[in-house]
């Protein structure tokens, strides 16, 4: 019986899965863990992560060393890897020899919580594995508690409340449980995919597939295959039958993302299955129906790409059925704060960090900056900040040099404000600090205690 048990109390609901080709470590970790834990085992990577695939695990304790290559890590670290994926990421506490320093921060870079080193100390043990659990428990807790926040003011994952998204979000709201064809028009960067995922799971198509296709990814000597599959021998290496993207959509949603790169043949095909959900695969003669919702995108106005005599006039007003178009961040700049925050705690939460602040300089500057890569171009450059700034407040000292151009003057010279008057004591400083080194920027660094780095942006801030 275990302890919780003798006093009376529920059983955690934890999972901790136990890793060890060797049965007898395994039988002491169980021992050890059970009376505050469920605890599974697997003897190495494919059976752990079987488990992890199916089971809800919140810790994994686990050897580096694993068949079938004792001599090295890999093994152990591909457990690692597949725990991290899952969101949030699962807790990894890894177990390693008195001389493997080495390994364990290998492990611990990789994204492990923590080690311990054989031979097993329980307590110790016991220990970390509550520290992990307890992280883990707070992740879940930050998620549900986020989602719930981001679901009250969005539609599917998309972020924010300025008035040109939520015009767009309203319309593709009325739409999303209709069976209408759907084209997405807005910039690289804006979050077409996601409105399509957003619009098939809000449908009642939601558990059937979603079957995205970069036209632009794929060779025009292969797309006809990619979409409508084809049969052994159509071509010199179709070795075998393949069913194409609309069969493994049907009865789901098709998401045909820059449509416009399709050849004027392949767009004649495509005009035939709008009108008549019939296609054959090629090198076929049978005929083929499918029932599928398709949702186009292109980052380019189709309206021109007709007039200019690259798109089909007919191919544009069948997909012109509902055409949603998704603002550049630019243009929704009440939206930058939001999107900010939500891309640091997730960059943090991925990586293993303690979710940051952001500072009122960083985020002046994201809100003057205009973001040719628009919302995927914000979530590359945060998850970067996350990762290079260890402070608890994100400042700029990490942000790139077009960004730190763009702030205003007024931010920078006006010591009526706040930040105003925190840059002007910077430029003090600097100015201080170089004329005391002689203009040396290495010495004058070292003597204000920042990087080199920082410094430079610095002296380029403010004109030096």
């Amino acid at each position: 019986m275990s302890n919780a048990s003798q006093r009376g109390e529920a059983r955690p609901t934890e999972t901790v899965l136990v890793v060890d080709d060797d049965e007898s470590v395994r039988h002491g970790l169980v021992w050890t863990l059970n009376s505050d834990y469920r605890v599974l085992e697997a003897d190495g990577r494919v059976e752990a992560v079987k488990l992890l695939q199916e089971e809800k695990v919140d810790v994994v304790v686990s050897d580096l060393h694993l068949p079938p290559q004792l001599d090295d890590i890999s093994e152990g670290l591909a457990i690692i890897g597949a725990a991290r994926e899952s969101c949030p990421p699962v807790q990894v506490v890894v177990i390693t020899g008195t001389n493997d320093k080495t390994a364990a921060r290998e492990a611990v870079k990789r994204g492990a919580y923590g080690f311990f080193e054989k031979p097993l100390d329980g307590a110790e043990v016991l220990h970390i594995v509550n520290q992990a659990a307890r992280l883990r428990r707070l992740e879940v807790e930050n998620l549900r508690l986020r989602e719930e926040l981001l679901g009250a003011r969005g539609f599917g994952r998309l972020i924010g409340s300025s008035p040109a998204l939520e015009k767009t979000l309203k319309q593709a709201r009325a739409i999303a449980d209709t069976t209408a064809t759907v084209l997405i028009v807005g910039e690289n960067g804006t979050g077409k995919e996601m409105l399509a995922c957003a619009l098939h799971e809000e449908s009642q198509r939601a558990n059937a597939p979603f079957i995205a296709v970069s036209c632009a990814a794929l060779p025009e000597t292969l797309i006809e295959s990619e979409l409508f599959g084809h049969e052994k021998g159509a071509f010199t290496s179709a070795a075998n039958a393949r069913m194409g993207r609309f069969e493994l959509a049907d009865g789901g949603t098709l998401f045909l993302d820059e449509i416009v790169e399709l050849s004027p043949s392949v767009q004649v095909k495509l005009l035939r299955v709008l009108q008549e959900r019939a296609f054959e695969r090629v090198g076929g003669t049978k005929t083929l129906t499918v029932n599928i919702r398709l949702i186009a995108a292109s980052n380019r106005d189709l309206e021109t790409e007709v007039e200019a005599g690259r798109f089909r006039r007919d191919l544009f007003h069948r997909l012109n059925v509902i055409p949603l178009e998704l603002p550049p961040l630019r243009e929704r700049r009440e939206d930058t704060a939001d999107l900010a925050a939500h891309f640091a705690a997730k960059a943090a939460e991925k990586h293993g960090r303690l979710t940051p602040q952001l500072s009122a300089a960083l985020l002046d500057s994201l809100n003057e900056y205009d973001w040719p890569g628009n919302v995927r171009e914000l979530e590359n450059l945060m998850e970067r900040l996350v990762l290079l700034d260890r402070q608890p407040t994100l400042g700029l000292e990490f942000l790139p040099e077009k960004m730190l151009k763009v702030l205003p003057c007024s931010d920078v010279r006006n010591e009526t404000t706040f930040e105003g008057a925190v840059m002007a004591l910077k430029k003090r400083l600097v100015i201080e600090a170089l004329e005391a080194e002689a203009g040396n920027k290495v010495a004058a660094a070292r003597r204000l205690c920042i990087s080199r780095s920082y410094l430079h942006k610095l002296v380029a801030e403010f004109g030096l």
